[in-house]
């Protein structure tokens, strides 16, 4: 059994969580090389922490790979898909713990994804501002899944493309305003990403919450 880490030793990791398609990678991958930390991406080792888990700890995951793609995407309603998805739902969060652990203190690690829920974050944090959920509006998210051409990625797998995307999309909404809920009830920081926000004022937005200032040298 995987056991969680103790949160002194994940002093030196800092968190951005948030919805599908707020620009969580983009924004990491900057504030990584702008203030030389170590980046962790969370959707990079889903593949690695599926292989790694066991049905008896991670059932809804190993349940989702039996599925085909109607039975993931069509069969189901958007929340029943919320409520069974395991990612939402923390599966195999043990072991983006594990790897932080393994990684060197120096230079401190920024961790980012979806994968990374408040109520299993928290603990783990030092301090609370170690931590930020971006959450994208509807209009944001389906412009950054156009923009990168990702749209039909999932849902033109399935028999009814347009069906599944509205699924997808349903379910997503709904999972940022389960975000929206769990983080502030928990005093963690939320940051709202819409059209209007540029790039640059969400890294400003970012940098700011998570304190990074102090790491300049």
């Amino acid at each position: 059994m995987h056991q969680t880490v103790c949160v002194v030793t994940l002093q030196h990791v800092y968190w951005i969580g948030g919805g599908s398609g707020a620009g969580k990678s983009t924004i990491a991958r900057r504030i990584a090389h702008s203030f030389g930390l170590h980046p962790y991406a969370t959707d990079d080792v889903m593949t690695d922490h599926a292989t790694r888990s066991s049905p008896t700890e991670a059932p809804r995951l190993h349940d989702f790979m039996a599925m085909d793609m109607d039975d993931r995407w069509l069969n189901r309603t958007p929340e029943t898909m919320l409520e069974t998805f395991h990612w939402y739902r923390g599966e195999a969060f043990p072991l983006i713990t594990e790897d932080l652990e393994a990684l060197p203190a120096q230079p401190p690690v920024l961790a980012e994804g979806f994968r990374l829920l408040p109520h299993l974050v928290k603990p783990l944090l030092p301090a609370p501002h170690h931590a930020v959920w971006l959450l994208p509006t509807p209009d944001f998210r389906r412009a950054a899944f156009t923009s990168r051409g990702s749209t039909w990625q999932i849902a033109g797998r399935t028999s009814n493309p347009e069906k599944a995307l509205a699924n997808l999309l349903a379910r997503d909404k709904m999972f940022t305003e389960q975000l929206r809920t769990e983080a502030r009830s928990l005093n963690l920081r939320v940051i709202d990403v819409d059209p209007a926000l540029r790039e640059n004022d969400l890294f400003n937005l970012v940098t700011d919450a998570l304190g990074l200032d102090r790491l300049r040298p």
